[in-house]
């Protein structure tokens, strides 16, 4: 599929942006700037190409994944369930969340399985078998801090701020990699399950490996109307999160999303395997209206550190009242 050097962008797409003169900083790094801010602005989501993420970094990964995913059920379920080892795994297993559940809508567990890990964030051990998966998910890890800072220079040039602004809320960031199997649906999800349900992520940004296959994410336009995510081999789905938003006194969309359930008549396979990258601050990280955005209009939210948002965040959204 061909690109523009900037964008390919309306209302009812989501936008293709070569990011690669930005990285380099060649011909071209303006329009890409401008690009960036306009999704920021109308859809809260973009995917870019030329981003430089090492492909073998990126199969490493996704194959030992699924390595593991195709293990015995019982076995996985005795995996990553601990959190007394910092830096370790952390396994969830089928219908184990309900994201929906984060916006107040009770919905059965989604149809999904995952393995998590971040170096600043509680996990188990490391299974043994496939061997190597651990040394994967830190060399993914790696790639991912390098593309999330271009990316955060690229949003400070969008909003006028100094390029290395947001550098020291990312010294000690809790940013979380996960790798998620969505198996093939030997029979009919139950009433209101989705793969994954209606959802905005918390914090800064999500970067997304994707892959094309029947039953895909789903971006909510400001209309209601869902609007499939396009697959373009190689590239990345961005999205901005609610952290962020805040940041931007709500000008930049933390939109709402969701992967369907692939169409019941669909015959051939339908599993899927995504690798989101939730990019997120530290915890001591103060999340108050950016300069720029408080030139223009009065700050919605009083200041709030990263950790008490988020657990302001959790306790609004399991809240029993």
């Amino acid at each position: 599929m061909q690109t523009a050097p900037s964008s390919r962008q309306d209302m009812d797409s989501i936008p293709v942006i070569d990011i690669s003169p930005f990285i380099h900083q060649t011909a071209g790094s303006d329009a890409v700037v401008e690009a960036i801010e306009a999704a920021c602005r109308e859809t809260g989501f973009f995917l870019i190409t030329g981003h430089g993420v090492s492909t073998e970094a990126t199969a490493q990964l996704y194959n030992l994944a699924r390595d593991f995913f195709d293990e015995p059920q019982d076995w996985k379920k005795q995996q990553g369930r601990g959190t007394s080892l910092k830096g370790g795994v952390a396994f969830s297993p089928i219908a184990d969340e309900a994201l929906s559940a984060t916006l107040g809508i009770k919905t059965p567990g989604d149809y999904k399985e995952s393995l998590n890990f971040g170096p600043r964030l509680p996990g188990d051990v490391w299974p043994t078998v496939p061997q190597g998966l651990q040394a994967a998910f830190s060399a993914y890890f790696a790639e991912m801090e390098t593309l999330a800072g271009h990316l955060r220079r690229a949003f400070c040039r969008a909003i006028g701020l100094a390029p290395d602004y947001f550098e020291p809320a990312f010294a000690d960031h809790l940013s979380a990699l996960r790798v998620i199997n969505y198996p093939e649906q030997q029979e009919s999800p139950l009433p209101g399950q989705l793969r994954a349900g209606v959802h905005t992520d918390y914090g800064f940004m999500t970067i997304l490996r994707s892959e094309a296959s029947p039953g895909g994410l789903q971006v909510r336009r400001r209309d209601g109307e869902w609007l499939d995510a396009p697959n373009v081999e190689g590239a990345y789905v961005v999205n901005i999160a609610d952290a962020f938003m805040r940041w931007t006194n709500d000008e930049w969309l933390s939109t709402p999303h969701r992967v369907a359930n692939p169409p019941g008549h669909f015959k051939g396979t339908t599993r899927r395997q995504s690798i989101p990258f939730f990019v997120n601050p530290s915890k001591e990280t103060l999340i108050e209206c950016l300069p720029p955005f408080a030139a223009k209009a009065p700050a919605k939210y009083t200041p709030i550190t990263y950790g008490d948002y988020i657990a302001l965040k959790t306790s609004q959204a399991f809240s029993k009242s």
